[in-house]
Order: structure tokens, then C-alpha cells, then sequence
């Protein structure tokens, strides 16, 4: 592959490239990382369900790392808007629990 094919992943896109847009309402899955403990994923539901009274904490998947020292928090939302999502992943942040939300 030539160099003039390689895009540096840390420019902006393009002029002429748009975002991917999402189309609201929809499921939105995101994964929550942070440090382990016995209420991290209580904790973690708690602030979805702030945000989204339908969700099914029963669809959830807990995936500990090598190390036992984080969990990786799997689950699907309803998302209705962009909005929305800001204030869950900031009040997940806010938690000071949650290293990433991706």
C-alpha cells in the first residue's frame, strides 16, 4: 500500500466526509470499563436506568479482565437522542468508577 493511501487516524476527516449519523430512536449497545467490585454493575445500571426506564438490566454482560482488576459492562439501551447519550455517559463518568465508556 502506498503512503498516499495511509490517513493518519488522528485528522479530521475530510471536507468531504460526514460523520456517521444515527437515526433515532434506536438500541444503542455500549460497553462501561471500570474498576471492579461487587456494585460496579449495580452502579452502572442504576445511572442507565436514570436514563432509559425500559431498560432490561437482565440483558447485561460482565466481562472481567485478565487481571480481575476491571469489569467491561456490555449492555444495549434505547436511545432517543444525542442528547440523551451526552448526559448517560457523563453521569456514568461521574461516577468516578467508569475509566471508558465506548
Amino acid at each position: 500500500m502506498s503512503d498516499d493511501k495511509l490517513r493518519d487516524l488522528r485528522q479530521a476527516p475530510a471536507a468531504n466526509q460526514t460523520a456517521p449519523s444515527i437515526t433515532f430512536p434506536c438500541d444503542y449497545p455500549i460497553k462501561v470499563v471500570g474498576d471492579a467490585g461487587e456494585d460496579f454493575t449495580a452502579t452502572v445500571c442504576q445511572v442507565v436506568l436514570r436514563h432509559d426506564a425500559s431498560f432490561d438490566a437482565e440483558s447485561i454482560e460482565v466481562v472481567e479482565s485478565r487481571t480481575a482488576r476491571y469489569l467491561s459492562v456490555r449492555l444495549t439501551l434505547r436511545a432517543t437522542g444525542e442528547e440523551q447519550l451526552k448526559a448517560l455517559f457523563a453521569d456514568l463518568k461521574a461516577t468516578g468508577r467508569v475509566h471508558m465508556v465506548v
